[in-house]
């Protein structure tokens, strides 16, 4: 399971920290938000 994701110097990104809360987590948001770059940097 996925706790804690940090991003640094990735794409547009300079800096970020998420922390997950158990269960179900949704990315949302408008087109050029950033959901694929959060999805590229895990791959």
């Amino acid at each position: 399971m996925l706790s804690h994701l940090h991003i640094r110097n990735f794409a547009i990104v300079d800096q970020l920290n998420l922390d997950f809360n158990s269960g179900l987590s949704v990315l949302t948001g408008e087109t050029g938000t950033g959901k694929s770059i959060l999805i590229d940097a895990l791959g």
